[in-house]
């Protein structure tokens, strides 16, 4: 099963305002923009993983909520990357610092921002490959720390700024260390 289509719109310039107005005009879909401009329409993902895609962003907003240091965010966000790309991680975390420097405008559409922290959740229709690459393109924009979560395998790859990916087999939990200080997600609740 094929989860994602990508189209080159080359017979005209995707700009951010035509690519966000794209999405306001069809609701139903979920879009990325990839650097090069191609648009990228993804399926809904299946009821069980969007469950557990709300599992973690919960517990990453019960978290935000107490440690007050940042804006977390769901999977319907869409960031406007340093490299042109739109692209919408299952959740993210942006610190307040960083938030507060955009325009309240820009805001409201897509924000012209790379999140600190990322997480990327594997769906059954999902190919590992196009997952890795783009959590690699979030580190190369800015992302400090990512976490791609695969069910399938029971496996979490972990990116990190100028390190090597890490590979955990079927951990209980995960800590967001010095970048999200005292968050710890409990993968039982994702598995």
């Amino acid at each position: 099963m094929v989860n994602t289509v990508q189209l080159n719109l080359n017979v005209f310039e995707l700009t951010d305002e035509k690519f966000y107005q794209i999405c306001q005009d069809n609701r139903d879909l979920r879009f990325e923009k990839n650097a090069q401009g191609y648009l990228i329409i993804m399926s809904p993902t299946g009821d069980e993983t969007s469950y557990r895609n709300g599992r973690l962003t919960q517990q990453l907003f019960n978290w935000s909520d107490q440690d007050q240091r940042g804006i977390p965010f769901d999977s319907s966000a869409g960031f406007i990357l340093p490299n042109g790309a739109t692209r919408s991680p299952d959740a993210a975390w942006i610190p307040l610092e960083k938030w507060n420097k955009i325009d309240r405008h820009k805001r409201e559409k897509f924000s012209p921002i790379c999140p600190d922290f990322v997480i990327e959740l594997r769906s059954p229709s999902d190919n590992l490959k196009p997952l890795q690459e783009k959590m690699k393109e979030y580190i190369e924009n800015g992302t400090r720390l990512g976490w791609l979560i695969n069910r399938q395998d029971r496996q979490v790859e972990i990116y990190r700024q100028e390190k090597e990916v890490e590979i955990l087999d079927n951990p209980n939990s995960l800590s967001g260390a010095d970048i999200l200080n005292g968050f710890v997600l409990d993968l039982e609740l994702i598995w």
